[in-house]
C-alpha cells in the first residue's frame, strides 16, 4: 500500500490513531500492511510526547 502520510506530527498522530482503531491491527501488523518503519514512526510520535500502549492500541 503507498500511502501519503502527513507531515504535521499531530495530524499524523490522528491518522495512525484512527487506522489502528479502524482497521482492528497492532502497530505491527498496521506497519506492515502500510509498509512503514515502525521505529521512525514511533521516533516522530514521540517528538510530541506520544508513546504507543498496546493495552489500548493506540498513541497516548
Amino acid at each position: 500500500m503507498n500511502v501519503h502520510l502527513p507531515e504535521d506530527p499531530v495530524m499524523l498522530l490522528s491518522v495512525i490513531n484512527t487506522k489502528l482503531r479502524d482497521y482492528g491491527m497492532d502497530l505491527a501488523g498496521l506497519c506492515e500492511d502500510m509498509q512503514l518503519s515502525q521505529d521512525e514512526l514511533c521516533a516522530k510520535l514521540e517528538r510530541i510526547d506520544y508513546k504507543y500502549d498496546k493495552e489500548r492500541n493506540q498513541f497516548v
